[in-house]
């Protein structure tokens, strides 16, 4: 993990200084682990200018790469290269990744990151060619973000890099804040703030001739309708097992988060082969429903070293404004402070860690993916749910502005359960899910990693009957089958996640909170809303009359971003 910043010029006026880097850089030390080195790039060639941290720079190629992440086949790819005579001389450390993108992009050129397996983000600078390659992994797990100005375009892994720059002031997106009240994320490539956007993922970016163009150089495979099967007489239960135990591979230094369920115990099994892994659970104090001696179990079973995390549920609400610093976003889901929390006790005895994250949006785990096999639609009204509150509170001409088409639709020849998994790989998945989790574990100088996040394992699954994914009532059938030779039966059960008391937190810890932001005078979004229907929600649930933790919790987290970024209408 590593923080990625920097510019390209067209033009003498208008770009920054070069020490305008610095700052960019410091705002992403949190991305970096103790180790791991920067140099700076700065090359001039008439009224251009490249400006760079990056990880190595070659000389005799005139190549810098900046690498976040983790190119999870670098060592297959650097026997490969090393054949055809290319020399890795930082064979291991910190720099030892993006020697392999280096090497990579002499060999395939812009097409090098369909070489890579992983989480990853790119940043290349080529002074031969003046060109700029920028480049993200299949799903997203790894951030990058743009800002096209001036005939400049900056670059950062995350959106407080850029506006660390001079003259690059924040302003909000009002579009992007009313898809975030709908849906408690951004979609797409838009972010809150006006002109900073995501780099789509599975999307390699060329800058040259002053011009970037963006290719997609992969798809998730439910967008088409199921194209293929296993090969004649294959185990499809066995070769997804197999395709797991390669997705989870082997490391010395490696936790898991530990749920107790299905998907982190199966996870645990493949990791634990001759090894004793490190797991960690977290729990809520006083919790009747608490998954700790589950989680226990499980680690026991498997002989790991294991590290239980108890809290008081008040104990987070205080890292709230810090979160929503570090994530330069307002955090979706009050969970995300447990994750944190979690994260942060991880970090303390293991590298990376494995997480099951992933797992129910590739293999079809959620409620509503089993509904909509027997309901078609039924997604599409939940999002409708979601949008009825917000035209409530903000009236524009009595209903919701119409969804942008997508950029990049689902086959409708699918099934409509591929098409309701594709809609979540691309959407909620990337813009959410991964977003918070890198956010989170970032804020935590952790590296999370998704097995079931594998593009390999996500193809395997999605040539086989939908059945295999969701089989009557049943989710992510799949796994479940493969577990009965991974896991004994009845040592997983379903997780129920983690149950924060968000009602009572707004009714008791944060309510001083909750009113000082939404109803005071030093309120910042108060002016969007109808005055009378914001008042009338705050008193119902403060009352007891309604539950309406959600869309409070989603208010307050936007008002705690305008107040610290104060970004313009």
């Amino acid at each position: 993990m590593s923080g990625i910043a920097g510019w390209v010029a067209e033009g003498r006026g208008g770009a920054p200084r070069e020490e305008a880097l610095l700052p960019m850089l410091e705002s992403l030390a949190h991305r970096g682990r103790p180790g791991e080195t920067l140099v700076a790039l700065v090359e001039r060639r008439g009224a251009r200018r490249a400006v760079m941290g990056a990880a190595i720079c070659d000389r005799e190629s005139g190549v810098a790469v900046a690498l976040d992440g983790t190119i999870a086949n670098a060592r297959e790819l650097r026997e490969e290269l090393a054949r055809k005579g290319y020399a890795f001389p930082r064979a291991s450390g910190p720099a030892a990744g993006a020697e392999v993108v280096l090497r990579a992009y002499q060999r395939w050129d812009r097409d090098a990151p369909k070489h890579f397996h992983g989480a990853f983000a790119i940043a290349l600078w080529d002074s031969h060619r003046q060109r700029l390659l920028l480049a993200r992994d299949r799903f997203g797990e790894k951030p990058l973000h743009v800002c096209e100005r001036g005939g400049s375009i900056y670059f950062a892994s995350e959106p407080k890099a850029i506006l660390a720059l001079p003259g690059l002031p924040a302003a909000v997106d009002a579009r992007a804040m009313r898809d975030y009240l709908e849906r408690r994320y951004v979609p797409g490539e838009r972010t809150l703030f006006a002109g900073i956007r995501r780099l789509a993922p599975a999307t390699f970016a060329l800058w040259e001739f002053g011009r970037l163009r963006e290719t997609r150089y992969w798809f998730a495979p439910d967008r088409d309708p199921r194209r293929a099967s296993p090969e004649a007489g294959e185990d499809a239960v066995g070769g997804f097992a197999v395709r797991l135990r390669e997705a989870v591979g082997g490391s010395d230094d490696c936790g898991i988060l530990l749920s107790g369920g299905l998907d982190s115990a199966a996870l645990l099994s493949l990791a634990s082969d001759g090894k004793r892994v490190k797991t960690y659970t977290l729990g809520f104090e006083g919790d009747r429903k608490s998954e700790l001696p589950q989680a226990a179990a499980v680690a026991k079973h498997f002989g790991a070293a294991h590290h239980e995390i108890v809290v008081k549920p008040s104990e987070l609400a205080p890292s709230l404004e810090r979160l929503v610093a570090a994530a330069d976003a307002p955090l979706g889901r009050a969970s995300d402070l447990a994750v944190h929390r979690l994260a942060s006790e991880a970090a303390r005895g293991a590298k990376t860690v494995l997480t099951g994250d992933g797992c129910d949006e590739v293999l079809g785990g959620y409620r509503r993916h089993v509904m909509e096999r027997f309901q078609a639609g039924f997604c599409r009204s939940l999002e409708e749910r979601g949008a009825r509150w917000v035209d409530a509170l903000m009236p524009q001409d009595g209903k919701s502005p119409a969804p942008e088409p997508a950029e990049n639709p689902a086959d409708p020849n699918s099934s409509g359960l591929r098409r309701v998994l594709y809609a979540g790989q691309v959407g909620e998945l990337p813009g959410q899910l991964l977003e918070r989790n890198d956010r989170v574990f970032a804020a935590a100088s952790a590296e999370a990693r998704m097995p079931f996040l594998d593009h390999r394992l996500a193809e395997y699954v999605s040539a086989l009957p939908d059945d295999y994914r969701v089989h009557g009532l049943s989710g992510k059938w799949i796994l479940r089958e493969a577990a009965k030779r991974l896991v004994p039966d009845g040592l997983a059960r379903r997780k129920g996640g983690f149950r924060v008391p968000l009602r009572d937190w707004l009714r008791n810890e944060l309510r001083d909170t909750l009113l000082e932001h939404l109803q005071s005078a030093a309120s910042v979004t108060r002016r969007y809303y109808e005055a009378e229907a914001l008042d009338r929600m705050l008193a119902e649930h403060l009352k007891g009359r309604h539950n309406h933790e959600t869309a409070l919790w989603t208010l307050l987290n936007l008002e705690i971003w305008h107040r610290k970024y104060r970004p313009t209408a």
